[in-house]
């Protein structure tokens, strides 16, 4: 228990911490990647006003002077823009040949390369997007469409670069939070596990401390027997005694049972007789109390485990179903293999439709869906915490199912 506590805890912190900078780092690149778009929408709508040029006037003293006309910038786009931009622009007509291109302000791309570009995105049909690493926008002009592709390879690589970055930070990040919840979660979970082992020796050794007296008082009932024959007082001693040694022999079971590692010889047995005997012995109390037993078992089924615990298990499943279900009622055993799993079901009928929230508790120690009933069925509500630790003893799982007016406990073996 304390293993997994550990487990839970470490898998907790880290899913937090993967969130976190999931959260962080994906808004910053989610960001970075946003402005790289911007930019290039920003300097493409201006393209695009202009046939693929940026728009140019005079100084206003009238003279070009050394550069010529200015070019004409909206106020979010730097006055280098023009100088460092890459681009280039193809004209094509409504069948998508080819009219004119434009590849003056870039060096890596010739007449040939950008027809063919062109005439790609043309097919997709998408009037903006990215091609390997130029933005494009799509401009319908008289007699054609153009296309205008600019360059965004040094924008995407820093975003590139800063993407992969953060990814190996994020990871060297878990890997050292990894590492040191690894080291420090033992020291954190120490006071519980403490506390833990405390209550279960304590469970155990007052459980060993309480067998003593109780068989002491039983011998004593059975040397005051004779002289008291037929006493009503002796013989409801005799019953609270029973039910205490029952109580203190499950309460040693059921810590036995959530220790690191229980105590199980695993041989191989047949199941299937297993589970038809166990089911023989419960004939006459079904008949004594008005009820039905149907039993569903695969024949021949083997399984490799615990015998006698396997033997406890079916014994906690039928007891429990016999209690609970109402005369006129029907207890039914299913015991079938499914794929890798063998499948035990004990399914009975019940008073009333059990809700979820009860299901959930089902297995909780100590728990009672019915309080009402304490008197008249016995038992502290400890059976099918035990059976629960047994089946994890064995590497299975078991839960319960209602369906109206039935309850299964459902157990799943590995074969």
């Amino acid at each position: 228990m304390i293993q997994k506590l550990r487990v839970k805890f470490i898998t907790a912190s880290m899913l937090s911490l993967a969130l976190v900078l999931l959260v962080i780092l994906g808004g910053v690149n989610a960001m970075s990647y946003r402005k790289v778009v911007r930019d290039a929408d920003h300097i493409l709508e201006l393209l695009s006003e202009n046939r693929g040029v940026f728009p140019k006037q005079f100084p206003p003293d009238g003279r070009e002077g050394k550069l010529g006309p200015l070019p004409i910038l909206r106020h979010d786009l730097s006055p280098e823009t023009p100088f460092e931009s890459r681009f280039f622009s193809v004209l094509l007509n409504e069948g998508g040949q080819v009219l004119q291109s434009d590849i003056g302000q870039i060096a890596a791309v010739d007449e040939e390369s950008a027809g063919e570009m062109a005439q790609a995105v043309w097919e997709i049909g998408n009037t903006d997007g990215f091609w390997e690493d130029y933005r494009y926008s799509r401009v319908a002009e008289t007699g054609g469409v153009r296309f205008i592709f600019l360059d965004c390879g040094r924008g995407l690589s820093n975003f590139r670069t800063t993407l992969m970055a953060s990814v190996l930070v994020a990871l060297l990040g878990l890997l050292a939070v990894f590492l040191l919840l690894l080291a420090l979660s033992r020291r954190i979970v120490r006071p519980v596990a403490e506390s833990y082992e405390k209550q279960r020796r304590f469970i155990t050794d007052a459980g060993h401390e309480l067998k003593t007296p109780l068989t002491i008082i039983g011998a004593d009932l059975d040397l005051l027997e004779p002289e008291l024959d037929g006493s009503e007082w002796l013989q409801d001693i005799r019953c609270q005694v029973r039910r205490l040694t029952g109580l203190t022999q499950d309460l040693i079971v059921l810590s036995r049972m959530e220790e690191e590692t229980p105590p199980i010889q695993p041989i191989e047995f047949p199941l299937s007789d297993l589970t038809e005997e166990m089911a023989q012995s419960f004939q006459g109390l079904v008949k004594a109390q008005k009820k039905g037993l149907t039993l569903s078992i695969q024949p021949m089924l083997s399984y490799t485990g615990d015998e006698k615990s396997i033997r406890q298990l079916l014994s906690i499943l039928l007891d429990n179903a016999m209690k609970y279900t109402p005369e006129e009622g029907n207890v039914e055993i299913a015991l079938k293999k499914v794929g890798r799993m063998i499948r035990l079901s004990v399914s009975n009928t019940i008073a009333q439709p059990m809700e979820q929230e009860t299901l959930d508790h089902l297995f909780d120690r100590f728990y009672r869906a019915d309080q009402s009933r304490s008197s008249q069925t016995g038992g502290y509500g400890l059976g099918l915490s035990i059976a629960k630790g047994i089946v994890l003893a064995h590497k299975g799982k078991i839960r319960a199912e209602s369906g109206g007016m039935s309850l299964a406990v459902i157990v799943s073996l590995p074969a």
